[in-house]
């Protein structure tokens, strides 16, 4: 079980088990002496009971663990329903901010640093609306960083599913 730390809006562990699932299977960044990890990470792994989450000496449960995230981003829910099925399938997904969109995407298999990621992707609901300028501007950054565009669309019942854009020369 890997201890974490939220401070701010950062999540963090010096735990040995966080540097070895590092390791395996790519979740956090290693930063300094500790892991860092987003908040759909910490959120994941808190779900699926690989961490405990403290804030001052107080573990903290579920709820308020979103609650804190949402006052922050108001899509956590969404996110975190999208990198929780991927990660369920295989796939690593990292933050990817300084691309300008959600999370990067790496084929199964293979880690981050070693390769690029083959999608860049954004998460909307079902019920959101996405107009051509948007859809737009998301393929031309996904085309600029060479990378195809993911959509994860999420349902009322947190299904997700996945639409691929990708450019063809004809």
């Amino acid at each position: 079980m890997i201890n974490a730390y939220l401070t701010g809006e950062k999540v963090s562990s010096t735990s040995p088990d966080a540097f070895l699932l590092f390791e395996k299977s790519r979740f956090g960044e290693k930063k300094n002496s500790k892991v860092e990890y987003s908040a759909v990470e910490a959120l994941f792994l808190f779900s699926e009971r690989k961490m405990n989450i403290s804030s001052g000496k107080k573990i903290l449960s579920e709820e308020t663990l979103v609650k804190k995230f949402r006052r922050v981003d108001k899509k956590i829910e969404t996110k975190f329903a999208v990198f929780s099925d991927l990660r369920r399938k295989g796939y690593i997904v990292k933050t990817a901010l300084k691309f300008g969109a959600e999370f990067r995407v790496y084929e199964k298999g293979v880690k981050p640093g070693d390769e690029h990621a083959r999608w860049i992707l954004y998460t909307v609901r079902e019920a959101d609306n996405l107009n051509w300028h948007d859809f737009s501007a998301k393929n031309r950054v996904a085309h600029s960083t060479k990378k195809n565009l993911l959509i994860g669309v999420v349902d009322d019942e947190d299904d997700v599913t996945y639409y691929e854009v990708r450019w063809e020369r004809l």
